[in-house]
């Protein structure tokens, strides 16, 4: 395993990834603050790049279209790292892809877990008439499934979210990254 860069070096400070609704867009942040350093949310960029939303690059390019340019843009933004500390959130998904879990190999990534009744309570769809046709519930449970793994795997630190506030996330997770040692690259394990 690769060293993790060191407490108060360049690079990242921490890269968010998790499950829709795991607070990475609100802990992001809150953490960049902690930290006095910058926040990124690569789907802000992606969208800048592609000059409309995520949700109609889905429907109108596709996922492959929607994954190369995140790709591009989780790439340019760990680059820009490399010169000043900063906070990453990167998109649910992102981790499936094989070239951007590659670029996130040894980097702080922090695995917001969150389970299938609070991500569908803070995406809206755990009341009775969720506003998409079909079973989104469903999709959405089979999605958690299958990434989880995923996500554990390349979390530096695995940091529960259910029934915790953002502002008492970012704190756990600046604390986390304070204690890191030169050169530490073990994982802290689940917080």
């Amino acid at each position: 395993m690769t060293s993790l860069p060191q407490a108060g070096s360049a690079g990242p400070a921490a890269i968010l990834v998790g499950p829709p609704g795991s607070g990475k867009s609100t802990v992001g942040p809150l953490l960049a603050g902690l930290l006095e350093a910058g926040f990124t949310d690569t789907d802000t960029l992606v969208e800048e790049q592609a000059g409309k939303p995520v949700s109609d690059i889905f429907i109108e390019d596709g996922e492959a279209e929607f994954r190369a340019i995140e790709r591009s843009v989780v790439q340019a933004a760990l680059r820009a790292l490399a010169s000043r500390p900063g906070v990453v959130a990167l998109s649910s998904g992102a981790i499936e892809d094989p070239a951007t879990a590659a670029l996130l190999a040894g980097q702080p990534v922090v695995y917001l877990e969150t389970g299938f009744a609070a991500v569908a309570r803070r995406s809206g769809l755990d009341g009775p008439h969720p506003p998409l046709p079909g079973n989104p519930r469903g999709k959405l449970r089979q999605l958690l499934e299958q990434r989880r793994p995923r996500y554990a795997e390349l979390a530096w630190l695995t940091v529960p979210t259910d029934a915790a506030e953002p502002a008492d996330i970012a704190a756990q997770i600046a604390a986390a990254l304070a204690a890191r040692q030169p050169g530490q690259s073990s994982p802290p394990g689940r917080s």
